[in-house]
């Protein structure tokens, strides 16, 4: 193995590398619709309050919602560049500043994003945009310990993952979290309910998959070639298992682009080899690839331990640059679906639903494929239905921006009842959902049932709470 330059490499680096890049686009995409209602001066959860405390351009330049779009759509023009092959046409050295721009663009919004940015995938996408900055490009071969770098990032996402789900819910070791899980997941996506619908022993053989893919092959990609490619291709089957079964950003989309880094397109037979007259790095790179590895293996030290540790933690950063962080998925799997619906009325006797994107409402509605793209305000109701008798403070300014009819706000959902003229009162409620079965839904034409169970917050006046 050549430690220096690894040539076979070259295609792994160019989809990753162009790959990483459309996810950066889809996240700044999402900020740009997003940040300024949920996060904004005006927001539901303001930021300018953290913008002094923490890394990013925001410590040192005032926030305002018009900076924060500018910088937004920065990102994105700047995304869309690389993903079309910018970092490939000018020098190594600039091709390095332009993953770093990237990079600090992104690390600037989501430590300012407060709970609007705290998942994470948040975090994921900037380590690996920060990793993306010492894979160089076509004018030198993909360096090896960049590549590994890579790949010690897949690996501990995907064991990080199986360990939380063993060590945590007890339906994860009796492979009986199935049965509910396609059902309450956050975002569940077309097909989530013909998932859901499968008979039982086939679930118990998902979760059991589900186990091997993330506690056994992840140390397969850490293993030599043609070993490392095999374990590769079945973390990305995974992936898109997963991918069709619901809707989790770009968490699904940038494992699989992380693991591609332990692929040798050599290996396979139906890839075409590698290009001849790649130059060998230079020194002052090599040098910076090699500095860069040691201090990831020195940040390492915390994530490992968390691995390892009996309290596991499932998402946490150990630094304010978002750089070696630990993660993990699903340690625990709800039984029962809750959704918080608003409704609002002109009359206080004929109330009508507002209608979102992602999240179940409608009970006829089929659920839409939104990943990689992340609806955040959708996201957050989920999670403020698992505790539906404690109502968030974010979520009473929800609902007076929506006595307001607020444009900013109308521009997240996907029904506004009210186009005319606001409310007179809005009231959340909370139902219990279940997916239909095949009979249900060919003699109701409902993909949903669900029953009321209390409200969430009572009915509000534009004057008061």
């Amino acid at each position: 193995m050549d430690w220096i330059a690894d040539p076979d490499a070259w295609l792994s680096r160019l989809v990753l590398q162009r790959g990483l890049a459309v996810v950066y686009l889809m996240a700044f995409l999402s900020t740009a619709r997003e940040f300024p209602a949920l996060a904004g001066e005006r927001g539901l959860a303001p930021a300018p309050a953290l913008a002094r405390r923490a890394p990013g351009l925001f410590r040192w330049w005032r926030y305002t919602d018009r900076r924060l779009l500018a910088l937004a759509w920065t990102g994105a023009a700047l995304s869309a560049a690389l993903a079309a092959g910018l970092a490939d046409i000018v020098p190594l050295w600039a091709s390095m500043l332009l993953w770093a721009v990237l990079w600090a663009l992104y690390l600037s919004v989501v430590n300012i994003g407060g709970v609007w940015y705290a998942f994470g995938w948040e975090s994921l996408l900037l380590e690996a945009g920060f990793l993306a900055v010492f894979l160089g490009n076509d004018d030198i071969a993909p360096p090896t310990s960049g590549m590994y770098l890579m790949v010690w990032l897949a690996f501990r996402v995907e064991l990080g993952a199986g360990l939380i789900k063993w060590r945590g819910d007890p339906c994860w070791r009796d492979l009986t979290c199935l049965y509910h899980h396609h059902e309450t997941q956050p975002m569940p996506g077309p097909l989530s309910r013909l998932f859901h619908l499968l008979p039982r022993p086939l679930h118990r053989v998902e979760a059991a998959a589900n186990h091997v893919c993330q506690l056994i092959v992840p140390f397969g990609l850490l293993l030599p070639q043609p070993v490392a490619t095999w374990a590769a291709l079945l973390v990305i089957v995974t992936q898109l298992w997963l991918v069709a079964s619901g809707n989790f950003a770009w968490l699904n989309w940038l494992t699989m682009l992380l693991a591609l880094a332990a692929v040798h397109p050599a290996r396979l037979p139906f890839l075409p080899a590698p290009p001849t007259g790649q130059e060998d790095a230079p020194l002052w790179f090599s040098v910076t690839v090699w500095a860069v590895a040691l201090l990831v293996a020195i940040l390492s030290y915390q994530p490992v331990r968390n691995l390892f540790s009996r309290h596991q933690s499932m998402n946490r950063t150990y630094n304010g640059l978002h750089l070696v962080n630990t993660y993990g998925a699903f340690g625990s799997v709800t039984r029962a679906r809750h959704e918080i619906e608003l409704e609002g009325t002109q009359d206080g006797e004929h109330w009508r639903a507002y209608g979102f994107h992602g999240k179940p409402g409608d009970v006829r509605r089929a659920p839409r494929q939104f990943a990689p793209f992340h609806l955040r305000l959708d996201w957050l109701m989920w999670f403020a239905a698992l505790n539906p008798s404690v109502p968030r403070p974010w979520m009473r300014a929800l609902i007076r921006r929506l006595l307001d009819n607020d444009p900013a706000i109308l521009r997240l959902l996907r029904v506004n009842p009210f186009p005319d003229a606001p409310p007179a009162q809005i009231r959340a409620r909370v139902y219990r959902y279940r997916f239909s079965t095949h009979r249900e839904l060919r003699e109701t034409g409902a993909r949903w049932q669900r029953t009321y169970a209390h409200d969430h917050i009572p009915p509000t006046q534009a004057s008061g709470d």
